[in-house]
């Protein structure tokens, strides 16, 4: 049985967010059972999950002894066993791989810069000075993001894969993105669409339920 680590309480504005839903989204897409191992607080700094997690975050990925951290590299492990994350054929295996991996380099920190700013230092004054430069490189980046992907249902075309099941997490941890893109909120609506992303995100609110 796959065990995925999640938290057991995170703020309201992190649920629904928390980066364990890629990997649940992912074993939805390829059909896999799981069950999550729930932290409390602390937990994470505790030795033995620091073992599995050096960094003390979630999830971590544990089946038949195999144990795992960072989730793009979850996502391309469980796509292994999914088409539909993963194609067969070389060429567009190599392209959902890339765009896993432009999602977490090329967008994601520009966003979370942004992120990080209006959740935990707003009032500051050195972040009321960094902002303007912040939202100018996070929307440089999304608008090259949005030029690439035109007029396509999905970053490679007709076809939706793990490149796209990162990207869309990605973009919706910011609404604004949604607000100022309308291509990139038709992007993310399409990819959250799918029945098993609402799946996962039902099962992690469901926890974060369970647990309150």
């Amino acid at each position: 049985m796959i065990t995925i680590s999640a938290f057991a309480w995170v703020p309201d504005f992190a649920k629904g967010q928390v980066k364990d839903l890629r990997v649940r989204w992912a074993l939805e897409e390829a059909g896999l059972s799981y069950k999550t191992r729930l932290l409390e607080q602390g937990d994470q700094d505790k030795p033995d999950y620091r073992a599995k997690q050096p960094f003390g975050q979630v999830p971590v990925f544990e089946e038949d002894g195999l144990v795992m951290f960072e989730t793009g590299a979850i996502v391309l492990h469980v796509g292994e066993r999914c088409e539909a994350l993963l194609p067969k054929e070389k060429k567009a295996r190599a392209k959902a791989q890339q765009w896993v991996l432009a999602a977490l380099n090329s967008i994601e920190p520009f966003i979370a810069n942004v992120a990080i700013i209006d959740l935990f230092y707003a009032g500051e004054e050195w972040a009321k000075l960094r902002r303007p430069g912040a939202v100018e490189f996070m929307h440089k980046r999304l608008d090259a993001l949005s030029n690439n992907l035109g007029d396509k249902k999905f970053l490679d075309g007709d076809i939706f894969t793990a490149g796209d099941l990162v990207m869309s997490t990605v973009l919706r941890g910011m609404p604004e993105i949604a607000e100022r893109d309308p291509r990139l909120a038709a992007y993310i609506d399409r990819c959250t669409s799918r029945p098993a992303f609402k799946r996962a995100l039902d099962a992690q609110l469901g926890d974060f339920r369970e647990a309150a």
